[in-house]
């Protein structure tokens, strides 16, 4: 019950690190952010070495809930934070020549539960659709049949969709092999230093090291880990249903709640993280008693009778004091894109390249975005 959805059936990998060697870069983390900076700095000409401590996407890139999203964690209401949505609507446009049917571009739509949170999902509509991005609002009559009875009305957002993580981490991971990149799965990462990254007994000695470990990244650094705190996110996956009653996926609760339908109609569907919040601040990312009854309890509200449960499990995701992903040089020669809080399945993908194309001495404006957090973390 552990193994997420997303990561079923298992499929062939890649060769865990066998001996020490040498690379121009190497990068820690197997997901998305990782293969994404591999895949360009491969594509480049440099030899890239990726050490991923599970499998490809094992960690926060495979146990995620699927959605792809516009923008980052914090309200755009409140930041009016353009170019960052910029940003993200450029990696959403390349995700279905990189993904391809792993992704579908279906919208999302995110619902209120309260009077007072309907105003503030009416403000962040407003402000999107002035600003010109993309917004629909929907009222309640409009919403689909199963989400009347619980929410007032909701925001469409047009340009997202809905990931499958665990086929998207691998065909990543297949570009950035087709690319030069070598991957070694099974491979911890125990130490990291300026031109060297440990694996236990073993070495990756390099120019360059890149961490990209979201909210798995706790001993590597001690910046890190004063800057990235880790937050347990807890799903779970019912087989599939007899009809297909979400189109898109759904959030509500500020984001606190979550779900989508499968293509094979199965329902995945996580959160309630704000009901033992102290408790979710760990990095143990295995699922509880008390958040999986609260989730089995509200899929039988919602789908209207108890579903049966095929899978449950718990990924990490990593937060940051200004809800934004350190992303840049760290240390000399060693570089960070992690610390998405909870929105990194797109912006992982525009990061992760970002990183790869300062690190080839073209660095973009973008950078700038992230620079509060990642100074922060410097001092």
């Amino acid at each position: 019950m552990g193994v997420p959805y997303w990561l079923e059936p298992p499929v062939d990998g890649y060769p865990p690190l066998a001996s020490s060697e040498t690379a121009d870069v190497a990068v820690v983390g197997g997901g998305v952010t990782g293969l994404s900076c591999a895949r360009v700095l491969a594509s480049a000409g440099m030899r890239v070495r990726v050490l991923e401590a599970r499998t490809v996407g094992g960690g926060a890139s495979g146990r995620n809930g699927g959605f792809a999203l516009r923008g980052g964690a914090e309200s755009y209401t409140a930041t009016r934070a353009r170019e960052l949505w910029a940003l993200s609507e450029s990696a959403l446009a390349r995700l279905p020549e990189l993904a391809g049917d792993a992704f579908r571009r279906v919208g999302s739509l995110r619902v209120a539960a309260s009077s007072e949170e309907l105003a503030g999902v009416r403000a962040e509509h407003d402000a999107l659709a002035e600003d010109g991005f993309a917004a629909e609002w929907v009222e309640r009559a409009n919403l689909p049949p199963l989400l009347r009875p619980h929410f007032l009305g909701g925001l469409y957002n047009p340009p997202d969709g809905a990931l499958e993580p665990g086929r998207w981490s691998r065909r990543l991971a297949a570009h950035a092999a087709a690319a030069g990149a070598v991957i070694a799965e099974g491979t911890l990462a125990t130490a990291v230093e300026a031109g060297l990254v440990g694996a236990g007994p073993l070495t990756v000695s390099c120019d360059t090291v890149v961490i990209a470990t979201d909210g798995y990244s706790d001993g590597l650094l001690p910046e890190l880990a004063a800057a990235i705190r880790p937050a347990r996110a807890q799903m779970l996956a019912t087989g599939p249903l007899p009809e297909r009653h979400f189109a898109c996926p759904v959030y509500a609760r500020d984001g606190w709640d979550y779900w989508q339908q499968a293509p094979d109609a199965s329902l995945l569907i996580g959160g309630w993280r704000d009901a033992e919040l102290e408790r979710e601040f760990t990095d143990v990312d295995e699922p509880t008693p008390t958040l999986r009854e609260r989730i089995e309890e509200f899929a039988g509200r919602l789908l209207g009778a108890s579903p049966r449960v095929s899978h449950r499990w718990a990924g990490l995701l990593g937060l940051t004091d200004v809800r934004r992903p350190l992303v840049g040089e760290l240390r000399d020669r060693v570089w960070v894109s992690a610390g998405y809080s909870g929105h990194g399945n797109v912006l992982a993908l525009a990061c992760g390249e970002l990183l790869a194309e300062a690190i080839l001495g073209r660095p973009a404006g973008a950078l700038e975005l992230f620079a509060p957090g990642l100074e922060r973390a410097r001092a």
